[in-house]
C-alpha cells in the first residue's frame, strides 16, 4: 500500500466501472478514505464492501442528490479533499448535427456537463472552507480535437467540461484549490466496448489514428488521476491533461 493520498477524503462519481473503478481501487491503495457515487446501487454496495469505502446512490444531474453525496463525505470523514467528477454517458451511434435529436442533445449535456458543474459547486463549498483541494473533471481528447466521425453532443459537452475546469482552476487557485480537466483517449472501458460493439468497423477506424496502436487500459488513466489528485501535481491547475496515446500530437499515423 502507498501513502500518496494518506488521510485524504476522495469523492468519485461514476466509480463502479471503467476509469472510475480503476481509480477507486488506486485511491484506496494509496491511503484515501473514499466515497463512491454511482447510479448502480448493487455494484456500488459490493464495491464499497470490497474497498471498505462508503457508497451513495446518486443521479449526478440532480442538484440535491449531488449535494447529499458531498455532504455524506464530509459528515463521514470530516473533509472533502479530492473530487473526481467522472460520471458520463457515451453515444451509442454517430451523432452528426444533421441527424441528432434535441432530446439526445439535452441528455448528453445534462449527464456529461451539467453534472460536472453540480459536482464542482458541491465540492467547492467544503474546499473553500479548508483552503485546499483537488478537483479532476473527466473531459476527453475530443474536447481538443475535431472528429470527422461526429458525435457532436458528446464532443460539445466535453468541450464544456474543459472550459469549465479551466475557468474554475484560475478562479480558485489562490484559495489552494486546483481544478484540472482529464482528457483521456480511447479506453477499454465497458462503455467504450458497448459503442464499438454497435459499430463493427469503429475499432479499426480509431486505431489507425492512435500512434501507440492500442486503447488505454483504465488503470493507466487512473495513474494520471492519482497524479492530479496528489501533491505531486501541486503546481498544476487549469490544465487540459491529455492521456491519449499521442492522438492530439499526430498528423499522419502509419497503419
Amino acid at each position: 500500500m502507498g501513502t500518496r493520498l494518506l488521510g485524504r477524503v476522495a469523492v468519485i462519481t461514476g466509480g463502479c466501472a471503467g476509469i472510475g473503478l480503476a481509480t477507486a481501487r488506486r485511491f484506496v491503495d494509496e491511503g484515501a478514505k473514499l466515497v463512491i457515487g454511482d447510479v448502480n446501487a448493487e455494484a456500488g454496495a459490493t464495491l464499497a464492501a470490497e474497498l471498505d469505502a462508503t457508497f451513495v446512490a446518486v443521479d449526478v444531474t440532480d442538484a440535491e442528490q449531488v449535494e447529499a453525496l458531498f455532504q455524506t463525505a464530509f459528515d463521514t470523514y470530516g473533509s472533502v479533499d479530492i473530487a473526481f467528477n467522472n460520471a458520463e454517458i457515451l453515444p451509442l451511434e454517430g451523432g452528426s448535427i444533421l441527424a441528432a435529436g434535441l432530446d439526445d442533445w439535452h441528455r448528453m449535456q445534462e449527464v456529461n456537463l451539467t453534472s460536472v458543474y453540480l459536482c464542482c459547486k458541491a465540492a467547492l463549498r467544503f474546499m473553500l472552507e479548508q483552503k485546499r483541494g483537488s478537483i479532476i473533471n473527466t473531459a476527453s481528447y475530443l474536447a481538443v480535437l475535431g472528429s470527422a466521425d461526429s458525435r457532436i453532443a458528446y464532443t460539445a459537452a466535453k468541450g464544456g467540461v474543459l472550459a469549465l475546469s479551466r475557468e474554475l482552476g484560475v478562479q480558485f487557485a489562490r484559495d489552494g484549490i486546483r481544478v484540472n480537466a482529464l482528457c483521456p483517449g480511447p479506453v477499454t472501458s465497458p462503455l467504450a466496448q458497448e459503442v464499438l460493439a454497435s459499430e463493427p468497423d469503429a475499432l479499426e477506424r480509431q486505431l489507425v489514428h492512435i500512434p501507440m496502436g492500442r486503447f488505454a487500459e483504465p488503470q493507466e488513466i487512473a495513474s494520471a488521476v492519482l497524479f492530479l489528485a496528489s501533491d505531486e501535481s501541486s503546481f498544476i491547475t487549469a490544465s487540459q491533461f491529455l492521456v491519449d496515446g499521442g492522438i492530439a500530437g499526430a498528423y499522419v499515423t502509419p497503419t
